[in-house]
């Protein structure tokens, strides 16, 4: 068996009782004084530079900046900034706040592990990065553009896949678009295209365009079908530009996806402004969690300073309703995004485990990578559960294991995390390096 998966009993809970209670998901903290302090000590500096992408998965972010969660815990001097790319994203942790770059982010969550690698990195040199905390569960669509409104796309690629074979075969080229190589998106549609006999890299071109700019070149042609977060497949929608095939847990019901990272140098310098960090942005994920909060979510969001999308582009799907643009509609959606509920918020080493089990799938990580010895560097969910202490969590809201257990997807493939080549070897389609 594989030790970094296995249950451990979380340490003693400390409970703040006269300043937190944790109510049907919601934090109720507005107690807490600014000067507040932990037992470990105060905050080693009250500054963060933390990046985000404008995408409804980085709400947390925004309400704890918003909402006065970071202020709440000493960390007064935190600017969010937005990022044009995942790619700059990338460029401004390898910086560091110290060089004008930023300390951690909103992040497509198998990126920490290839920037701690040197995957990503300029000359392939490390950069040490540590995941604290997923930010949450499901959420992200593939689209797919109106000239196939005929089809009714949906977790079936098989059909999709012989359309855009004929297209080929007119002369004409077939592009699927995902937001950078090796993140979840890439993950999502690759996984989905495979699964329909589709062989993303040999029967399309399987490009990078970053979130915002997924529904401009959809409307001038750039691609056939791109997989992103919200609100860029409502929005699509909306516009008459193309529809929703799947929401992503659909293919992998309340699968992980993005992560709340920070450079390692930062964790290790300033331990209790992380925790700090930590539990503002817990707080901020039980807040969005709250139906009560997510007509004031989506207004927040809409702002010119975070996403800059119209209201309307985002309501439904952060309240759980899915026109798919195809006559489809669905209400409550089980596989809306998750910030808190179903431990949205635990980084499980499994997943992690995962995600990088499919980079090996896709050769942008060797066969033969460690990846349970990156995990164990790079995972800090000792922290996470220090931070649930810290903030009273119930223990039934705390997981007992590092592992979510074996995981099912749609097209019936099993991923086992103590047998990870049991799982690349059932997988038809791939290419390892």
């Amino acid at each position: 068996m594989n030790k970094s998966f296995q249950g451990h009993s979380p340490q003693r809970r400390r409970f703040l009782k006269s300043t937190a209670a944790v109510v049907g998901g919601s934090a109720l903290l507005t107690a807490l004084p600014g000067n507040w302090a932990f037992a470990a000590g105060k905050p080693e500096t009250t500054s963060a530079k933390l990046g985000f992408i404008a995408l409804t998965d980085a709400a947390p972010l925004f309400v704890a900046d918003e909402k006065g969660f970071f202020a709440a815990h000493g960390m007064t001097d935190v600017d969010v900034l937005k990022q044009s790319s995942w790619g700059t994203t990338r460029d401004n942790l390898v910086l560091g706040s110290q060089r004008n770059g930023i300390d951690g982010a909103h992040i497509l969550t198998p990126m920490p592990y290839l920037m701690s690698a040197g995957a990503i990195t300029p000359n392939n040199q490390p950069v040490p990065m540590s995941v604290l905390a997923r930010l949450n569960l499901n959420g992200q669509c593939i689209s797919v553009g109106r000239e196939y409104a005929d089809l009714e796309v949906g977790v079936d690629a098989t059909e999709f896949g012989q359309a855009l074979a004929e297209k080929r075969a007119g002369g004409n080229e077939a592009s699927a678009a995902m937001t950078f190589p090796g993140g979840t998106h890439d993950m999502w549609i690759r996984y989905w295209m495979a699964a329909g006999g589709i062989d993303p890299n040999r029967d399309v071109s399987t490009i990078t365009i970053p979130p915002a700019q997924m529904v401009a070149n959809m409307r001038v042609g750039s691609m056939d079908t791109f997989c992103v977060c919200e609100p860029w497949n409502l929005q699509l929608v909306n516009q008459g530009i193309g529809y929703t095939a799947n929401t992503t847990g659909e293919l992998w019901n309340d699968h992980p996806e993005k992560a709340f990272a920070l450079r390692s140098d930062y964790v290790e310098a300033n331990p209790n402004a992380t925790r700090a960090l930590l539990m503002a942005i817990m707080e901020a994920q039980m807040w969005c969690e709250d139906p009560a909060n997510h007509e004031e979510m989506a207004q927040i969001c809409s702002r010119r300073r975070w996403i800059h999308a119209p209201y309307a582009d985002l309501i439904d799907r952060i309240q759980g309703n899915f026109d798919y643009g195809t006559g489809r509609v669905v209400e409550d959606h089980p596989q809306m995004m998750r910030y808190w509920d179903k431990h949205a918020s635990y980084p499980y080493k499994s997943h992690d485990l995962w995600f990088l089990t499919e980079n090996k799938r896709w050769g942008y990580l060797p066969q033969d990578f460690d990846s349970a010895a990156l995990i164990e560097q790079v995972n800090r969910e000792d922290l996470w559960r220090e931070a649930a202490e810290a903030l009273g969590v119930s223990s039934e809201q705390i997981p007992t294991s590092t592992s979510r257990g074996v995981e099912t997807f749609f097209d019936g493939k099993v991923f086992d995390p103590e047998d990870t080549q049991a799982y690349l070897d059932s997988l038809e389609i791939k290419r390892l390096a």
